[in-house]
């Protein structure tokens, strides 16, 4: 069963054991439960997508290890063309959605990195963990399955190392390495997608030393293992979600959760890395070169979404979307220059050891840079266009809309364009509050690591030295420059 239906993804959930805590209380079935159901429902739309006749090729590919179709998000990217398609998927992902859908991106990542690490890592040290990896991979591409990626560590006190924390289960760790298998300990935090997600791949969080071998983990676990304890966290919007229905909210969204792993039990082929501390920054540097590519299109699908939805409010207010036009561009500009950076990041990439494609780190951390920028302006802008009704919170709940005594006069006094509704005025009103205030607002800022941490990258990979060459035979300069020293 390579590709799976919504129903089937929606049952493989129904099937795992309950182990997801919020708001005090264990969610018995996240397909259903108000807090859970929406971040469902945003990575069931992938499913649908991969039997429509005209997203398949987006949705759907063809894998080096098994016949038939596959589903994109469990598919191996061994050239260019493979890694692009990441993009046009997070992309379409966002159109369709307007939000992040976690379980669909990091894992597959997270697979991709690991293949070229752990041959890397069998070469020297002769383990077998890439025939491992692709047992494992070969499974989730004939299961469909749904797959987070988690690297975020708790950390404890940012000015001390994994090694130096009082309590070292502020990283998670290796607690004990058994010829079956391993015991982990600790936290991995604000993990995207997780109640949505079969199982969660599991890479370190940092790159670590010879004493700290013990956080350089990588492995892949159900969800429901015995031994973790899943703590959905909030946002803003969270409390009307629970209480209402109907238009206050949309029907999709993403939820993040803390993974607390108290000596949970890995089986051996389940392990891809323990303790090769040497490898650990490889990981990371491997991840966030693509990571930060791909990026660059889920911000620029959900500026998509933004635009239509500017258009759409515009309209609703009795004005032409053509008067707004200059703010337009502008999003548009936005969007495509953090799509188009990935995109370039990716085309300067190449193979790694192994084949799995790896994009180039200078694009794909200013990349990252924008991405913590540009979309902040195009909700700034969606905001402008909307005017008072998406931005300033004063705008009457569904519940009051729809009461039978107030519901008439709110809805006389919402109205506003001759030919939309005061219910379209209303939920185009309350999608465009979502994407720019609300918890429809993906990790522009920090996810994926912060955009200081791709200005380091950017500055180690930038050769002003030689760029300074270059400028002083252009001058004619025969002497060198040197930087003065402190």
């Amino acid at each position: 069963m390579a590709l799976k239906t919504r129903g089937d993804y929606l049952k493989s959930l129904q099937a795992m054991r309950p182990n997801i805590y919020k708001f005090g209380e264990l969610i018995k079935d996240v397909t259903t439960h108000p807090a859970t159901r929406r971040t469902v429902e945003s990575h069931a739309r992938a499913f649908d997508a991969a039997f429509d006749s005209e997203l398949s090729e987006i949705y759907t590919a063809k894998s080096p290890f098994i016949d038939g179709p596959i589903h994109r998000f469990n598919s191996m990217m061994m050239n260019m063309d493979e890694i692009i398609y990441n993009s046009k998927f997070k992309r379409m992902m966002y159109r369709l959605t307007g939000s992040c859908t976690g379980g669909l991106c990091v894992g597959w990542n997270a697979q991709n990195v690991l293949w070229n690490i752990t041959n890397d890592m069998d070469k020297e040290f002769g383990t077998d963990y890439q025939a491992r990896l692709k047992k494992w991979i070969i499974g989730a591409q004939q299961n469909g399955l749904v797959v987070a990626g988690a690297l975020t560590d708790a950390k404890g006190d940012r000015s001390l190392r994994a090694s130096q924390q009082p309590d070292p289960d502020t990283n998670v760790r290796i607690k004990e390495i058994r010829d079956d298998g391993i015991i982990i300990r600790g936290a991995k935090v604000m993990i995207c997608g997780t109640a949505a997600s079969n199982e969660i791949f599991l890479l370190p969080g940092n790159a670590y030393r010879e004493e700290e071998k013990e956080f350089a983990l990588a492995c892949v676990v159900p969800k429901d293992i015995e031994g973790l304890t899943i703590v959905e966290t909030r946002h803003p919007s969270d409390g009307r979600e629970i209480r209402e229905e109907g238009f206050d909210i949309i029907e999709t969204g993403i939820t993040q959760a803390y993974l607390i792993f108290d000596d949970v039990f890995v089986p051996k082929d389940r392990v891809f890395m323990a303790g090769e501390f040497k490898y650990s920054g490889k990981v990371i540097e491997y991840f966030t070169a693509n990571y930060r590519a791909c990026i660059g299109a889920c911000v620029s699908g959900q500026g998509d979404v933004m635009i239509g939805a500017a258009a759409l409010i515009a309209r609703a207010n009795g004005l032409s979307s053509r008067t707004f036009m200059d703010k337009i561009v502008q999003m548009a500009i936005n969007n495509e220059t953090t799509y188009g950076m990935g995109i370039g990041a990716m085309a300067l990439g190449k193979p790694g050891s192994a084949g799995s494609w790896v994009s180039d780190s200078l694009i794909a951390h200013t990349n990252k840079v924008h991405v913590a920028t540009l979309p902040y302006e195009t909700k700034r802008l969606c905001q402008d266009v909307g005017g008072g009704i998406v931005e300033t919170g004063c705008f009457p709940s569904y519940i009051d809309f729809t009461h039978p005594t107030i519901g008439p006069m709110v809805r006389k006094y919402v109205k506003a364009g001759k030919d939309v509704s005061a219910e379209t005025r209303a939920r185009a009103a309350r999608l465009v509050e979502w994407l720019t205030v609300g918890a429809g607002i993906p990790g522009c800022m920090h996810g994926g690591g912060s955009p200081d941490g791709a200005k380091l990258v950017v500055r180690a990979y930038t050769p002003v030295e030689k760029f300074v060459d270059y400028a002083r035979n252009l001058a004619g300069i025969k002497e060198a420059v040197p930087d003065p020293k402190k």
